[in-house]
């Protein structure tokens, strides 16, 4: 049974950074691409930042380019989201989620995730 187990979340203020964890279990890391969602309440989720299993292409949400990072380490099981630059924004639940390489398409790179983590909470705020 895959899970996945976030961490890294909390308050920050504006400008500042955090960096997300997703660390992987119940699979084998170099077989599935790993994307970083995120949920205020009441609004859609939106996909903010994607890797790829086989050569690590990356993909990013317009709203976060130039400002978060995901980057990942199959020893560890462990996927990374780095923000920074953070603007205030409602409160975000960021959710991992874990596609099968077969599931992954590089042009919907946020298509295809059938096993999600619960995500830790960020909120930026002064």
């Amino acid at each position: 049974q895959v899970q996945l187990v976030e961490s890294g979340g909390g308050l920050v203020q504006p400008g500042g950074s955090l960096r997300l964890s997703c660390v992987a279990s119940g699979l084998t890391m170099d077989a599935y691409a790993i994307a970083w969602f995120r949920q205020a309440p009441g609004k859609e989720r939106e996909g903010v930042a994607a890797i790829s299993s086989s050569d690590g292409t990356k993909y990013y949400a317009n709203s976060v380019k130039g400002r978060f990072t995901i980057s990942r380490d199959n020893a560890k099981n462990t996927v990374f989201l780095q923000m920074n630059s953070l603007t205030p924004e409602y409160p975000a639940v960021y959710s991992c989620a874990a596609a099968l390489a077969g599931d992954y398409a590089a042009d919907h790179p946020l298509s295809g995730y059938a096993s999600w983590g619960r995500g830790p909470r960020v909120t930026v705020s002064s």
